[in-house]
């Protein structure tokens, strides 16, 4: 085969795995609000909140964002838990999200090997994640990813504060 005739399959886009910048959290809160309308829920975070809750004083939620071609296709978002009983720290894996024509490349291995890395980093014994009952897909891909299925037991109440 000559240089003439050969076929060329395009590259796909490099991808970044970084922590987001005070200009990301409009396409961040539009990722939020995609993966809401996926689970039939409304997404009412504003990028507003995500600033306070990702730079304000008191910082709530750590966040990793993947990007390809200056945009962003992805995210991950993490919260902390404590197992006072075990004297454990641990992080939620909050949120994943992999944009719709960017599944299935492994950038959610790619946000998740990130997330570990930073509950690590924080001093964290272990990383957290839910999944819905029916998700199929996402129990197979956090299994493959080594996480351990751990029963849910009890209920969790909520009570409105202010």
């Amino acid at each position: 085969m000559t240089e003439d005739t050969a076929t060329t399959l395009p590259r796909p886009p490099v991808v970044t795995i970084r922590t987001p910048r005070a200009a990301d959290l409009p396409q961040l809160a539009d990722m939020i609000a995609a993966l809401a309308a996926h689970h039939g829920d409304a997404a009412e975070t504003t990028p507003a909140q995500l600033e306070r809750d990702l730079f304000g004083p008191h910082p709530w939620i750590a966040a990793l964002v993947a990007e390809a071609a200056d945009a962003l296709i992805g995210y991950a978002i993490m919260v902390p838990m404590y197992r006072a009983q075990e004297g454990k720290r641990g992080m939620d894996l909050h949120h994943l999200f992999v944009a719709d024509g960017h599944r299935g490349n492994g950038i959610g291995q790619h946000l998740v090997d990130c997330a570990r890395d930073h509950a690590l980093k924080a001093g964290c014994d272990f990383l957290s994640v839910s999944a819905a009952t029916g998700n199929f897909a996402a129990h197979r891909f956090y299994e493959h990813m080594d996480f351990k299925p751990r029963p849910v037991t009890g209920m969790r109440f909520l009570q409105a504060l202010a």
